[in-house]
């Protein structure tokens, strides 16, 4: 369950700092909102990336073999 908490949290705080981009990029804020705006996107910022980093973690974990690492192709959507 905690992975699904981990993806989850990841997804929210993704979407938060989208929202937060776009109030940004609409110039309609004060000097005083877009700091607060920017201080929130950065705790975001972190957020996300120090989850990216554990995924990515757990990927190379999973990926290695008789403590070698064994890479693979991504076989994602070409589009």
């Amino acid at each position: 369950m905690a992975r699904k908490k981990t993806a989850i949290d990841f997804e929210q705080s993704l979407g938060a700092l989208q929202n937060l981009v776009e109030r940004l990029e609409s110039g309609n804020l004060s000097l005083e909102e877009s700091l607060g705006a920017f201080e929130q996107g950065v705790v975001l910022t972190r957020e996300c990336q120090q989850a990216l980093t554990q995924a990515e973690q757990k990927v190379a974990l999973l990926l290695e073999q008789d403590g070698q690492l064994v890479t693979e192709p991504f076989e994602g959507d070409a589009q």
